[in-house]
């Protein structure tokens, strides 16, 4: 398998696992009556800042993933993996860790931290849109 599509794959394990650790708070509130199902705010503030930040970082994931799921499956639909092979790795690596810094804390340091993640995989994205217009 290319590093592409583990890298495609990766990323919507990643999604699938923060969309499951979301389902399990929720359920657990539920089942001990903390809030009815029909009762949780979408941004997840109203159960806890850790919620909130799991909305947000799985959020972010599924918003972002049209631009770096997109170039990936262009890349494997044309296969024209050679041009994102290469940096693959690096793309999921820094989505998983924007994710985990994301949950982890919103200091200055992880807010920063984070972005310099988010950063990572714009830089690659556009790398990549450069690669297959010079193709």
């Amino acid at each position: 398998m290319s590093p592409s599509i583990v890298a495609f794959l990766g990323y919507i394990v990643w999604m699938l696992a923060l969309l499951a650790l979301l389902a399990s708070v929720r359920v657990l509130y539920t089942v001990t009556g903390k809030k009815a199902p029909n009762s949780f705010d979408p941004g997840g503030a109203d159960v806890s800042p850790f919620s909130n930040r799991l909305c947000r970082a799985h959020a972010n994931c599924y918003e972002s993933f049209p631009i770096y799921g997109g170039l990936l499956l262009l890349a494997i639909a044309t296969d024209t993996t050679a041009i994102t092979d290469g940096l693959a790795y690096f793309l999921i690596g820094a989505r998983v860790l924007q994710s985990v810094t994301h949950l982890v804390s919103t200091s200055n340091f992880a807010v920063q931290l984070r972005f310099a993640f988010f950063i990572a995989q714009f830089l690659i994205a556009i790398y990549w849109v450069l690669q297959f217009i010079n193709m």
